[in-house]
C-alpha cells in the first residue's frame, strides 16, 4: 500500500525556511482565477502565469493559522468547490509516465492508484492502491490529460474530517476553466514548475487573496519584489 504524501511527507518541514515558493494571489476569496509567480530565494524564476482556482473561489484551509480570517470568509470543506487558502508544502509530483527524473518524490499514476475523499474512511485524504471497498475516491490515472503531470499539495495533513481532500496542482481542463478545488494551469506551465521543484529546497505553495499580501511579506520578506503582493 502506498501511504499518502498528503499526510506524512512534510511534517518535519519548517515552512518559513523554504527556499522555493510558488505564490498564487487571487483578487479576493470569491475569485476562480489567479496569478502565479515562482521564487527561489528572492529571485523570480519564470514569467507570471495565469491559473484557475475552485469554481467557488477560495476557502481558508485547515492549516491557515498564520492568517486572520474575517467572520464573513469561508473555510475550506469537502465538496465546496473552493481551493484552499493558506501555506502548504509541496511534497510530490505525479503523472502518467512510469518513470521520471524530477528532483521530487514521484508517484506513477497507475491504473489502481486512487485518492480517497470519503470522509468516513480511515484512508481519507490519502493516495493508496485501491482495495476494492472504497466508497468515494478519484482515480489518479484519468481518461484525460489533467493528471498527466501534477503536484501534490500537502493540504489537510492531519486528515481532519470534512475539511477537504486530494488537493493538487494540475493541467487545466480548458483555458479559464475553474476547478472543484485544485489549482490548474496550462500543461506548459505545470511542466515548468514540476521540473524546477526540488525536495531539498522545501518547496511550498502560498495561496492567498490579495488582502493577505502584507502578512505574507512579513512571513517571507524575500518576496518584497513580487508584483502580485503590491
Amino acid at each position: 500500500m502506498i501511504k499518502s504524501f498528503l499526510i506524512t511527507a512534510s511534517l518535519s518541514i519548517f515552512l518559513f525556511s523554504s527556499q522555493q515558493i510558488v505564490l498564487v494571489v487571487a483578487n479576493d476569496m470569491n475569485s476562480s482565477s489567479a496569478k502565479l509567480e515562482c521564487y527561489e530565494g528572492s529571485n523570480k524564476v519564470f514569467e507570471t502565469m495565469s491559473v484557475n482556482l475552485g469554481k467557488n473561489g477560495l476557502g481558508w484551509g485547515a492549516e491557515s493559522r498564520e492568517f486572520q480570517k474575517k467572520p464573513d470568509e469561508a473555510l475550506k470543506y469537502e465538496g465546496d468547490k473552493k481551493a484552499p487558502a493558506g501555506i502548504f508544502s509541496l511534497s510530490a509530483i505525479f503523472g502518467y509516465a512510469p518513470k521520471s527524473n524530477y528532483k521530487m518524490p514521484y508517484l506513477y499514476a497507475e491504473k489502481n492508484l486512487i485518492c480517497v475523499d470519503d470522509t468516513n474512511s480511515n484512508f481519507y485524504n490519502q493516495i493508496i492502491m485501491a482495495q476494492g471497498d472504497e466508497k468515494s475516491f478519484e482515480y489518479m490515472k484519468r481518461n484525460d490529460v489533467q493528471y498527466k503531470t501534477g503536484i501534490v499539495v500537502d493540504y489537510n495533513k492531519k486528515s481532519a474530517r470534512g475539511r477537504g481532500s486530494c488537493i493538487f496542482m494540475h493541467i487545466e481542463r480548458a483555458p479559464k476553466s475553474p476547478t472543484v478545488g485544485c489549482t490548474s494551469m496550462s500543461e506548459k506551465d505545470i511542466k515548468k514548475i514540476a521540473g524546477w521543484l526540488d525536495k531539498k529546497k522545501d518547496p511550498i505553495l502560498v495561496q492567498i487573496p490579495k488582502k493577505s499580501s502584507k502578512k505574507v511579506l512579513k512571513l517571507y520578506p524575500q518576496l518584497k519584489n513580487s508584483e502580485l503582493l503590491k
